[in-house]
């Protein structure tokens, strides 16, 4: 499967990438986007199989690349892996399609939980 990681922070998207890899998910063919508008247009050129997306980007939010892509009928499984955590955030993400939502710090265990009905 081929996994799209959006996070504006570079180590962020290594430290998913590495959790990714602790969990037993290392072998996914995986690719990264520094914004979501990066995000929106590699979900398009790539079609990948999850999205995986921090909540906070510049030029696109996350919840904005969701929209989007649901607007033009694209189903990727699409989640969120994010430092902010408020109950209208999850009611968001859930109406817009959102499969998952993970919180910062997260653990190896955390990923297996999420991810291996997803991934396999």
């Amino acid at each position: 499967m081929k996994i799209l990681i959006a996070d504006d922070s570079r180590v962020m998207r290594q430290i998913v990438v590495r959790t990714l890899r602790q969990a037993g998910f290392g072998d996914h063919d995986l690719v990264e986007a520094a914004d979501g508008k990066e995000a929106f247009e590699l979900v398009n050129a790539e079609k990948p199989d999850v999205v995986i997306s921090d909540w906070n980007m510049p030029h696109m939010t996350g919840i904005e690349v969701l929209r989007q892509l649901r607007a033009a009928g694209n189903n990727v499984k699409f989640g969120f892996v994010t430092s902010e955590s408020t109950p209208e955030m999850k009611t968001a993400a859930e109406a817009s399609g959102a499969e998952f939502f993970i919180v910062k710090p997260f653990t190896a265990e955390r990923f297996d939980e999420v991810f291996a009905p997803i991934l396999g």
